[in-house]
Parts: structure tokens; sequence; C-alpha cells
């Protein structure tokens, strides 16, 4: 019973929320033919504003895609019922608890999709924070696909508000040394440098 009722919530909200995009923002989507439609995908993108988790959502056409959210949003309990009803896997920041990580992981050895966003919160890149390296150790450590995302817009309404979805990057070469602190930092920089190609 449960499960229904998280399914159908998630029919209706991801109705709702895309309606909104279109109407509200103006919404284009670019880019979807480069997305898998089976396998496991690490979706990437940048983080401007609160829009961009659910326009990642309705707007990557995969229905098992999983986002990986801060545990503050569980605080909320309308957000922690959404994040329930669609999955979400909190993580604490600065916290050495590996659960997420490992679940994570898993959610890609299953063939399914995970979403995250490496800057860690809104407008990272202006901020000058580092990018976390969270993303590329999934990248390195299963054999999914990683699509940058680059999220153009979305500040104001009636605004036009771009989606692209890159070409998949090849980050094979890297595996070999996929324990070295510094290969995931050249990494994500790597995946940072396709994200921000997109939003210029």
């Amino acid at each position: 019973m449960k499960k229904f009722l998280y399914k159908m919530v998630r029919v209706i909200v991801k109705f709702v929320v895309f309606a909104y995009c279109k109407i509200v923002y103006r919404v284009k989507i670019v880019g979807r033919e480069n997305i898998p439609k089976t396998g496991s995908v690490i979706f990437c993108g940048n983080h401007k504003t609160f829009l961009d988790p659910p326009l990642l959502e309705v707007t990557c056409k995969r229905d098992d895609t999983r986002f990986i959210a801060k545990e503050e949003l569980a605080k909320n309990p309308f957000l922690a019922f959404l994040g329930r009803a669609f999955n979400v896997i909190l993580v604490k920041r600065n916290d050495k608890d590996f659960g997420p990580m490992k679940e994570s992981l898993k959610t890609l050895k299953d063939g399914k999709c995970i979403a995250i966003f490496p800057e860690g919160t809104r407008n990272g890149i202006k901020k000058g924070i580092k990018p976390k390296t969270g993303v590329a150790y999934f990248a390195l450590n299963s054999k999914a696909t990683v699509i940058p995302v680059g999220i153009k817009g979305g500040e104001k309404v009636f605004q036009k508000t771009v989606i692209t979805y890159g070409k998949p990057l090849d980050l094979e070469e890297y595996k070999k040394n996929k324990k070295d602190k510094e290969v995931a930092v050249e990494v994500t920089n790597k995946i940072m440098e396709k994200i921000i190609e997109l939003v210029k």
C-alpha cells in the first residue's frame, strides 16, 4: 500500500512540477538524446536555485533516479515526505558515515541512477567553494554513465530556463588509479569543467 501511495505521489508531483516549470520558467530541454534509456547513470549538475533538483527530476526521462541531498531537508515534514516518496538518499555534511555512499553505489550497481550536485550547496562556484569529490568516487567505483547537466536561468519567474544534458564523459583512464585522492580531484574538476561549459 505504501509503495502504491508513493508511486501515485511521484506521478502527481512530477506532472505538477513539469507544468509549473514550463509555464512559470519557460523551460527548454536540450540533449535528452544523450541519456541512456537503461543502465546506471550519474547526473551531475550545477546548483543555482531551489528549482534545480525538481527540474532535473522531471526532465531526465528516467523514473529510477535517486537524489543525494543534505539531511537537513528532512527537518521539514513536507520535504521529508517527498524525500521518502522519491527515495532520496540523505547525507550529513562533513560526516564520516559511509552508509549513504554504499547505498548510492548499490543503486548504481542495480542499474539505476543517482543525481548529485558537486558544488555541495547553491552557487558554490560563485562562492569559490571547492566541489565535493563524492561524484568522482561514484564515477570511479561503478560502471555508470556520467552525464553532465547545465542549468541556465531559474532565478526569476517567466525568465527562460534551459537545462542541457551533455554527452557522456569517458573517465575510464582514471579508474586504474581510482584510490588516488589526486585522481578524484582531477575527475571532479573535469566533470565541473563540462558542467560549466554547458551553462555558458
